[in-house]
């Protein structure tokens, strides 16, 4: 795939790294990210995917844009307030860069219909605010073989990691979190707070890692570091890393 060169130009800051180069930037525009959740993670997230060239984005979110949203969700204005999140966010990419493919999809994310909603993507960021959906996401993405980059904040803490449980030897998010949280009742920013920041940071490392994930295989920068899950303190500052073993008895990568 060549660029015109209006697009060389546009990403000229990439494609002069050594680390992407052309060959990496054009794997980019060949790209399809699935975002769920366009909420603290998902807004700046999809914001710096855009801008490094990723060729197609589905947002897939059914939530609306509320006031409490601002401080910490970029992406939205007051004018935006009421709005479908997915619709705000769909505009604002047609304004930012027109060339993108943009798919928005207003609907809640289920064990049932997350198997289509992650077909034929490159790549899942999943930046949603529960766990029975992260599950559900997580599940369609080892059956689909599509890798996932799992983003989660709150607080001053945040945690991002690359997920192939479809790969022989690989953990999957359920290796992680277990079967114990299939439910929808979790904590939110709502009850414990949250640093507007914090999101940001995450979001930042998780679109890192997406493209990690897109440009394996294809120039330096695509190690996707699977099974690492990075934890971001705010508070100290400082980033942690661990490794997430696969389990041998998980329902969802090892038949368990």
């Amino acid at each position: 795939m060549s660029l015109s060169p209006d697009r060389l130009e546009r990403f000229a800051r990439h494609i002069v790294l050594p680390e992407i180069g052309g060959a990496g930037q054009a794997a980019l525009a060949k790209a399809h990210v699935v975002l769920v959740g366009i909420g603290g993670i998902g807004s700046p997230a999809l914001q710096y995917l855009a801008a490094a060239g990723v060729g197609k984005l589905t947002l897939i979110d059914d939530d609306r844009v509320d006031t409490s949203n601002l401080q910490r969700q970029t992406l939205f204005a007051e004018a935006d307030v009421g709005a479908l999140k997915v619709e705000r966010a769909e505009a604002w990419l047609g304004r930012f860069d027109a060339a993108l493919a943009v798919q928005a999809v207003a609907m809640r994310v289920t064990s049932d219909n997350a198997p289509a909603l992650v077909s034929g993507a490159s790549v899942v960021l999943d930046g949603c605010d529960n766990f029975a959906t992260r599950l559900a996401v997580s599940d369609a993405c080892v059956a689909a073989g599509v890798p996932l980059v799992s983003a989660a904040v709150g607080r001053f803490q945040g945690q991002v990691a690359a997920f192939a449980g479809h790969l022989p030897g690989q953990s999957c998010y359920r290796c992680f979190v277990g079967d114990a949280f299939d439910a929808e009742d979790c904590d939110t920013c709502a009850d414990e707070g949250m640093l507007g920041a914090m999101a940001g940071w995450t979001a930042s490392l998780g679109a890192m890692q997406a493209m990690r994930v897109i440009l394996q295989g294809v120039s330096t920068l695509g190690d996707p570091q699977w099974g690492m899950l990075h934890v971001l303190d705010g508070l100290a500052p400082s980033l942690r890393t661990m490794r997430i073993a696969k389990d041998p008895n998980c329902r969802a990568c090892s038949g368990g």
